[in-house]
Parts: structure tokens; sequence; C-alpha cells
């Protein structure tokens, strides 16, 4: 019981991050780094902060508690993903979202996963257990299907016309490589803080403890996504954005950000409800966390008839795709299964 409901919140997280970018249509009179900074300040500053203080009994007895250099490595950890994330939407410009998408994710998915339990030495152990094949496969069938999303995502572009006339994979993909394994690097900002989730489970947190971790991993995301909004103010002359209500949107321009913080920062909340649950083989939590983040995306496109007028080759494509990251959550949910028989 304790493997579906950790499946169940990966689930839910996973389609809190696939909404998390709709508000975004919403948006008018901001300039992009505008935007970006006002949800991030909820989802990477704010929300991490009052999540623990609420859900962590004893947060400054267990601060106090808590190793200095667990609390640094998250916070490290966790400024280079917000890198791997600016990176991830220059990448965008030159490739488009599909392939940056599926590139930058299909990496983060294989290294988020498995080089944690690499770097802690605990790798060869696993891969004895029971199950552990199967993980293995789910977490390369997941890849594949994420880059049969990416094809079918570009086919889909070009059937539309939204083929971009800046288009250029020499600059591209070199961004899509360091976003991918930048943004893996979440995954190791979790573990690198397991010390402290520890200590705040020892003080009656439960399920709750990860969230501890966020206000150094998430913490750290801002504060590099900070200074580079900041940077293009400079450039671009635009801070005042933040009071002008000259479009007449300055509310709701607030409000889609909340929104979409409160969106992206779900992902995370979830994500440690789904974690803590996954026994044996929790480092897999990554994997099934970036799979279903692109099937529930894929699925969010036909519902909202994202690919109505695409041509029946490229719906075709998107249904391998789709059918490939199933049965690869359904893979890697029996290798936790089996892990969980291991006496």
């Amino acid at each position: 019981m304790q493997l579906f409901w950790g499946i169940f919140f990966h689930g839910i997280g996973a389609a809190s991050a696939s909404m998390c970018y709709t508000p975004e249509k919403k948006i008018r009179g901001w300039s992009w780094q505008t935007y970006w900074l006002a949800q991030a300040a909820v989802c990477w500053f704010l929300l991490p902060i009052i999540v623990a203080w609420i859900t962590v009994p004893s947060l400054g007895q267990v601060l106090s508690e808590a190793p200095a250099s667990a609390m640094l490595n998250a916070f490290v950890l966790g400024m280079a993903y917000g890198i791997g994330g600016t990176a991830f939407g220059m990448a965008i410009r030159f490739i488009g979202f599909s392939l940056t998408y599926a590139i930058s994710v299909g990496i983060s998915c294989v290294l988020g996963t498995l080089i944690p339990p690499l770097v802690d030495g605990s790798l060869s152990t696993i891969l004895k257990g029971n199950g552990a094949s199967w993980i293995i496969a789910g977490v390369l069938l997941g890849a594949l299907g994420i880059a049969f999303c990416g094809v079918a995502g570009y086919k889909k572009e070009k059937d539309l016309g939204q083929s971009q006339n800046t288009f250029s994979f020499r600059k591209g993909l070199p961004l899509c490589i360091l976003a991918g394994i930048l943004s893996a690097f979440y995954g190791f900002a979790i573990n690198a803080g397991k010390p402290i989730s520890d200590i705040a489970a020892a003080y009656g947190a439960g399920n709750f403890q990860v969230n501890v971790v966020y206000i150094f991993s998430n913490t750290g995301a801002f504060i590099t996504t900070l200074c580079y909004t900041l940077f293009l103010h400079k450039k671009n002359k635009t801070l005042a954005e933040y009071t002008d209500n000259a479009s007449g949107a300055l509310t709701t321009n607030y409000l889609m950000a909340l929104i979409t913080g409160i969106l992206w920062y779900g992902q995370f909340f979830f994500y440690g409800l789904g974690h803590v649950r996954l026994g044996r083989y929790e480092f897999s939590s990554w994997a099934i966390h970036m799979i279903m983040l692109v099937l529930l995306s894929s699925l969010i496109g036909l519902v909202f008839k994202e690919w109505k007028q695409t041509k029946v080759a490229t719906i075709r494509s998107l249904g391998i795709a789709l059918f490939i990251l199933i049965v690869a959550v359904l893979v890697l949910t029996y290798g936790n299964y089996l892990g969980g028989t291991d006496s």
C-alpha cells in the first residue's frame, strides 16, 4: 500500500509540474524576467520556508542539529539546478520546446536516478537486490519514451508550421546537455540533504521530512535565478514593471505568478511524499517523477487539442511514446514492489 501511495503522490507532483507553465499565457505587460522572478520567489524562496515551518515539528531544533555540510551541499547543488533551468530556457530559443524537453529531461532522468547511489557507494549493493534489474530497465525505457516524445513533438511543430527561424542545433544541443546534467542535480541535492531529513524524521516529521531539505535546495536555485533575472532587468531596464500598471494587468500578473509558483512547488511537495514511500529503491523517485512529468504533459496537450491538426504519422509517434512511458512506470513500480519483498 505504501508503494501505491508513493507512485500516486509522484503522479500528483508530475501533474502539478505539467500545468505550472499554463498561467504564463495570461501575463500582459511583463517581460519574461519579471514574471520568472516573481514566480520563482514563490516557488524557490517563500513556500519552502512556509511549508517546512508548518509541516516539520521543532523546525528550529532540527536546523540547529543539522550538519552544516549537508545544508551547504544541498544549497550548492540547488544552485546548480537553478543554472540548469536557465540553460533549459535558453535552449528552447534555438531548438524548440519538444527537442529541448526530450534531450534535457532524458539526460536528467538517467543521471539524476543513477549517479546519487553511485556517488554514495550504494549502487553496487542496490543492484544485487530483488527487482534491481527491473528498476534499471524502467529508467532506460523512460529515457527512450522521453526521446520518442521529443521526436513526436518536433514532428508536431513542423506539421503546425511552428518551426523557428532561429533554429540552431549547434547552439541548442550544448545548452540541452548542460540543462540535462545540471537539472539532475536536484536529485543530488535531495540525496545530500538526507542527514537533515533524518533529523526531521526523528522529531516527528514523518512523511513530510524531505520538506526541510527544500529550504536549502530551493533557495539555492532561487539565488541563481535571482542573479540572472536581475542581470536581465539591468540590461533591459525592466525593473519598474513590478509596480507599473500601464497594461492594467498588474494584479492579474501577480496572481498568475503566484499560481505558477504554487504549482511548481507542488511537484516537489508531492515528490517528497512519494519519495519516502518507495523504501529500498527510493533512488528511483527521480526517474518516476521525470517519466510521469513527460507522460502527463503529453496527455494534457492532447486534452487541450494541441495535436488536433497534426498528421496521422505524428499522432502515431506520440502514441508509441506514451505507450513506452506507461510501460516504464509499470516496470519501475514492479521493481519497487520486488524490492519491498527483500528480507
